[in-house]
């Protein structure tokens, strides 16, 4: 089962060398581009450090936050007792009844739907869903999902200076002083609770937990899950194709992980002078680990510019590689597994009305991530 995938930004700069050298951030940073060294450079933190407040996510994002990000931004061993903290809550998609309670959501979210004529995918239908699923993540109240939503597809905007990362700050603060005063089972009453080395956390450790979680816990999925919908409007033979066999979906769910690849790359920074792959980075430069390249790599994947939703193996890196690997990723599986699943139960088929892509446009290279806007009517299975 096979169609074309368009995502792919990279294949000229791989076939030349191991290396861009992209203009990012004022500044030339190198981005690994094939699938065995970035796996390799995502292993060794002592050459690429994530010991870097702000420089990890590439734009950087000083001028957007004032708290470092948890645990990302931290290096072995302390990223291991950070990550710790909050495994509990980010372990639950494995758990029946939290699965139930993500059925129900998407259940819900494609009975309204088939009930319209048409729905805008991105902020009517994914954006609120995995809104309303990140309260059950967080445990925190899902009328909260409101507020989330308003907020758009991200949490701050890096071409606009401090107006969304203000409000995520101001939410943040206000949401750890209440957990503060009122304790209760959700991610920021459980932290301020916990001890690292002995210790409580800070107020500004616990705010540093709630920054990651919705910086990266949102327009992330809600990429995948418009992709996922756009490829079996655009492919309804493969929405049949799964139908006949519910084992089909892990594969193609991690496939459409893979052409998709929401995150371009993630910032490594390199505490002395270090030759990387023929070009030099002085010390406290930063390097560029470019998962959406090596997830096209044709020394690892065949063919990798088509869709196979039958793809096996498949070792993909679109939830990042080693220490750092995505800590969300089980929930997104989940959400992503559960809407293919209810889709073949209630969905016939879906006819795509309008759409546009949604790009990243960089000086040295331009990429599609997923839709900006994807416009679907949904037909009911009878």
């Amino acid at each position: 089962m096979a169609g074309k995938c368009p995502f792919d930004g990279f294949g000229e700069a791989r076939a030349k060398g191991p290396v861009l050298p992209a203009r990012l951030d004022g500044d030339t940073i190198p981005m690994i581009l094939r699938n065995k060294d970035v796996r390799r450079a995502a292993r060794d933190w002592k050459t690429y450090s994530s010991d870097a407040p702000f420089r990890v996510p590439i734009p950087s994002e000083e001028h957007l936050r004032s708290i470092r990000q948890l645990p990302i931004e931290t290096d072995p061993p302390e990223h291991g007792a950070w990550r710790a903290l909050i495994e509990p809550f980010f372990n639950q998609p494995k758990e029946p009844d939290y699965a139930a309670r993500i059925e129900e959501l998407i259940d819900t979210s494609l009975d309204e739907a088939l009930a319209v004529d048409s729905l805008e995918i991105v902020w009517e239908f994914a954006l609120p869903l995995q809104s309303r699923a990140l309260t059950h993540l967080l445990k925190m109240p899902e009328s909260e999902a409101d507020l989330w939503i308003s907020w758009g597809t991200h949490v701050f905007d890096k071409d606009d200076e401090n107006q969304r990362g203000s409000v995520l700050d101001i939410y943040l603060e206000e949401a750890v002083e209440k957990a503060a005063r009122e304790p209760g089972e959700d991610i920021f009453s459980v932290l301020l609770q916990s001890k690292f080395q002995g210790r409580p956390l800070t107020k500004e450790e616990v705010i540093g937990f709630g920054n990651l979680a919705f910086a990266g816990g949102r327009d992330t999925v809600i990429a995948s899950i418009s992709a996922l919908l756009g490829y079996l409007a655009r492919h309804p033979d493969a929405l049949e194709w799964l139908r006949e066999d519910e084992k089909r979906i892990v594969p193609a769910v991690e496939e459409i992980f893979r052409t998709t690849s929401p995150i371009t790359h993630i910032g490594r920074v390199c505490p002395v002078d270090t030759n990387v792959h023929g070009v030099e980075v002085p010390a406290d430069g930063r390097v560029s680990l470019s998962w959406a390249s090596a997830n096209f790599d044709e020394n690892v994947f065949d063919h990798p510019e088509e869709v196979h939703l039958d793809r096996k193996p498949n070792p993909h890196v679109a939830f990042g590689s080693g220490h750092h690997s995505c800590i969300g990723a089980p929930h997104a599986r989940l959400i992503l597994r559960t809407l293919a699943r209810r889709l073949c139960a209630k969905v016939a088929r879906m006819e795509i009305l309008e759409e546009s892509p949604l790009t990243e446009e960089r000086p040295d290279y331009e990429r599609r991530i997923s839709y900006s806007l994807l416009k679907l009517r949904f037909s009911a299975r009878t």
